[in-house]
């Protein structure tokens, strides 16, 4: 870790220490040898952002940080930021901001927290909704296999805390895989919830290396078929990230593997590099492209795809039951 004027600054890859007392990687990749820039061509014009800034956005960012809570939408450099924020929504990232797992397309840091947790997070997320007068909001959060149930139960009292005080906003919960231990998966599902989520990020071929190596394609599918089962009023929902080298024939099975086990929602969008430390883009998918992805989804009777470049997993969660993409316009000249 390096200082300026003897103010420590951390690089993508730098180990360093968290307020917390417990050390984590930034960005959760260490740097090596492989992680100099490696270019792909020009990105597209259809993967142009806007900058995050307005109002909506300032006022977004205020209430977050005066709760202490971390936001996906900020850890995993999320290019939807601005757009989400501006209309008064936010992804709130439980359980602090290191993950215990090392995913190498995420740019969340990693290491062991070592058990801590912030008790007032559930009451402050629950005000932070109210503050906000969310009629939706997204939890989501690191995987934690330090704690015994994975976080489960930290889980579960936060929807419960946002529901006794904003009773009458929906909640979908986008939660880690609790190495596929389903008691703990039934403590989250039982707690009030309206959508349960668990990504499956990528197709059966390359889950390793894409993911850590203790999350698996087939245990993803384990926890979101258990989920339906046990409560089957709840909707089921999944991602897929493309452009990491994945076929159209594997696209389409993974597909039919989600709706084997009852998945009713799946978003799809590009991958997107986070530092050089991450894996490298290996195709830009069109707008076309996942137009043709969406069109797929439906056909196979998913309720909705979400599905465009700059789509992520919780990219306008609240409009997934609309049935028009989450309102994303169509393809023009991208083919």
């Amino acid at each position: 870790m390096s200082e300026f004027k003897g103010i420590p600054i951390i690089r993508s890859g730098d180990k360093y220490r968290t307020p917390q007392g417990f050390s984590a990687i930034k960005d959760g990749i260490k740097a090596s040898a492989q992680s100099a820039p490696v270019e792909f061509g020009r990105k597209p014009t259809w993967l142009r952002a806007p900058m995050p800034a307005g109002r909506g956005f300032d006022s977004v960012k205020s209430t977050v940080k005066e709760h202490r809570l971390a936001t996906v939408c900020e850890e995993a450099k999320c290019p939807n930021i601005g757009e989400c924020w501006n209309a008064g929504t936010a992804t709130i990232m439980l359980m602090g901001a290191v993950c215990t797992r090392a995913c190498r397309f995420c740019a969340v840091d990693t290491g062991n927290p070592h058990g801590w947790l912030d008790a007032e997070e559930p009451a402050n997320s629950a005000r932070t909704v109210q503050l906000m007068k969310l009629k939706y909001v997204v939890l989501t959060s690191v995987n934690r296999d330090d704690l015994p149930d994975g976080g489960a139960a930290h889980f579960a009292a936060s929807v419960r805390e946002i529901k006794r005080l904003n009773p009458n906003t929906a909640v979908e919960a986008l939660t880690p895989d609790f190495q596929g231990v389903m008691a703990d998966v039934e403590t989250v599902v039982a707690s009030g919830l309206e959508v349960f989520a668990q990504n499956v990020e990528t197709v059966r071929r390359l889950t390793h290396p894409v993911r850590d190596p203790r999350a698996s394609y087939e245990q993803t599918l384990a926890v979101l078929g258990h989920a339906k089962r046990f409560r089957p009023d709840v909707l089921t929902k999944t991602s897929l990230m493309l452009g990491l080298g994945e076929t159209d024939e594997e696209i389409a099975t993974a597909m039919d593997d989600m709706r084997a086990v009852g998945v009713d929602i799946l978003t799809l969008g590009q991958y997107l590099r986070p530092t050089p430390n991450h894996l490298a883009i290996e195709r830009w998918v069109t707008p076309a492209e996942f137009e043709k992805y969406r069109e797929w989804a439906l056909a196979k009777g998913f309720l909705e795809c979400v599905s465009g470049p700059l789509v992520r997993s919780s990219y306008r969660a609240e409009r997934a039951l609309e049935r028009n993409n989450a309102g994303l316009k169509p393809a023009v000249g991208s083919s």
